[in-house]
């Protein structure tokens, strides 16, 4: 069996024993059935894993010993910042996810003319927490070590005034330009539109702050398509796909 990877908010240090949060232990003891002296690997957000065993296991609570540090974090070269207008249904949960998995560094999901979802502040705490759950879940998975950085929910044209991307791109199908492979920005930010698109305000609002038109073919694709295409493509370009 793979070794289990948690992400814990506890300090880590070689040598300690640690007792790991209700969920993750609840996770360990009671989905996984772990035993004690199971092997783990712990991340905290701070850089790196660390190799754990269980030392204490009950119905309520995991205490595990930490050891070796290892410094790898499996970060892409190029750092990208995601910003999607917010839709119903699970579709922003996907993106979120699938986002993690393919390196984005930053998310911020986006109030657009034809956003659907409307947040109150209650709710949007709670959707933050959510998502962030997600891209927790996502990072265990993938064996990422630093976690992507969730923003809040913002009004368009506050996340494009306060964009400091190299490279900044609008997901556009109206458009024919490509990316130039022979480019090799530092950063990058992608916007992407709701289900209908954006407006073409938003649009020129867009260029209007040093974004640049891309196309990613022919076929309109699904606002929780697009993100994981653009992704791939900048990160097979400039990333490390």
């Amino acid at each position: 069996m793979r070794v289990p990877r948690i992400f814990t908010q506890n300090t880590l240090v070689t040598g300690q024993t640690v007792e790991l949060e209700a969920q993750a232990s609840h996770h360990l003891s009671k989905v996984l059935r772990m035993q004690n002296d199971a092997a783990l690997i712990l991340f905290n957000n701070q850089g790196g894993e660390f190799d754990a065993n269980i030392v204490s296991l009950s119905k309520k609570s995991v205490s595990v010993i930490i050891g070796e540090h290892r410094s790898d974090n499996r970060q892409s070269p190029l750092p990208v910042h995601l910003g999607i207008a917010m839709s119903k249904g699970d579709r922003m949960d996907w993106v979120m996810q699938k986002a993690t998995e393919l390196g984005a560094t930053e998310i911020t999901p986006l109030y657009t003319e034809r956003t659907e979802l409307k947040l109150k502040a209650d709710r949007a705490e709670k959707k933050h927490s959510h998502w962030q759950n997600i891209i927790i879940s996502a990072c265990e998975q993938c064996q990422r070590n630093l976690l992507p950085q969730l923003h809040a929910p913002t009004p368009l044209l506050d996340w494009l005034n306060n964009s400091q991307a190299e490279k900044k791109l609008v997901l556009h199908h109206r458009n024919t330009k490509k990316l130039n492979p022979a480019d090799s920005p530092n950063s990058a930010a992608i916007l992407i539109g709701p289900e209908g698109g954006l407006s073409d305000h938003e649009i020129e609002q867009a260029l209007a702050q040093g974004f640049n038109a891309l196309s990613l073919g022919p076929r309109v694709l699904r606002t929780e398509t697009a993100p994981l295409a653009a992704l791939t493509l900048l990160q097979s370009l400039w990333g490390d796909i």
